[in-house]
């Protein structure tokens, strides 16, 4: 084979592999329409852009789940709230797409604000159960922005699966709920966190922290790994809450919440039942959240 014919068919299998971007919901459903009638299965990743390898892992769990994988990248405007850094969140839409195409995503949307919400918009989905408390209590916005735009990006797709990540852990569970009360036909996966060597949840938004407060930053993870061995030496809650919080206060931490919850309602454990701490603290002008699983108390 010449010199001249590998790199031709090196051209051509690239072209073969490059995703198509698309930017408008009736376009979207023309391109899906057509995989669908190939009787394959679609798997949607939802993202804000700025990509890093925990986003990359949602993509190579999305291929597990389905024959073709759809991403999206959509900063969405209705989950920011006043002083939010919606103007300033990282936007790198070239490297993200191209990071997309390295993991074989076959169609990525990435629709504008006047896209996903036209002239006269009104509408919005309003949540209780596992909404309420926790990143409500600080951003009581939030969860009507992250639901109203998930379930038009779930509508414009019609996937079989989606996958959200744990780092979100709430997040992850409003969504589940909803999907069941609106009976969206969609089955919802949640992913495990990706984390930097040191611990440190992987987050588009540690791009924010400074150098010194990126050293700092781990310690989130390790004070939420010293509650769960505090808790089974049968330490209680009230003695370890309090003994986190005043550890991440003193090392620079402006704590929102740190609570031990169920891990499925997100209200108060019961005795039996799986458990998981979740933490929101600010570092500096960086706000992290990080949560892990705790067993069941005996």
């Amino acid at each position: 084979m010449t010199k001249s014919t590998e790199n031709a068919l090196h051209d051509c299998e690239t072209q073969m592999h490059q995703p198509s971007v698309i930017n408008q919901i009736s376009e979207l459903r023309k391109h899906l329409s057509n995989i669908r009638r190939q009787s394959k299965t679609i798997a949607l990743v939802p993202t804000m852009g700025a990509l890093h390898q925990g986003h990359l892992s949602l993509i190579q769990t999305a291929h597990q789940h389905a024959d073709c994988v759809v991403a999206s990248i959509f900063v969405n405007p209705t989950q920011f709230g006043v002083g939010e850094d919606f103007d300033s969140y990282p936007r790198t839409e070239q490297e993200d797409i191209e990071k997309l195409a390295s993991e074989g995503v076959d169609c990525i949307f990435i629709p504008s604000a006047k896209e996903m919400y036209p002239t006269g918009f009104c509408s919005s989905v309003d949540l209780q159960g596992p909404a309420r408390e926790l990143e409500t209590s600080h951003r009581p916005h939030f969860f009507s922005g992250v639901a109203t735009v998930v379930t038009k990006l779930l509508l414009s797709v019609m996937p079989d699966t989606a996958i959200f990540g744990e780092k979100d852990y709430q997040q992850l569970q409003v969504i589940k709920q909803f999907t069941r009360d609106l009976n969206i036909p969609v089955k919802i996966i949640g992913a495990p966190t990706l984390r930097e060597t040191d611990g440190l949840a992987m987050s588009s938004r540690n791009a924010y922290l400074s150098p010194a407060e990126r050293k700092i930053a781990a310690q989130l993870y390790a004070q939420l790994v010293n509650c769960e061995a505090d808790l089974s030496k049968n330490q209680s809650w009230q003695e370890v809450q309090r003994k986190a919080i005043t550890n991440l206060t003193q090392i620079g931490f402006e704590v929102d919440y740190l609570e031990l919850r169920d891990s499925q309602t997100l209200n108060l454990p019961i005795i039996g039942n799986q458990r998981r701490l979740l933490v929101a603290a600010k570092l500096g002008k960086t706000r992290l959240i990080d949560n892990i699983h705790i067993p069941a108390a005996s």
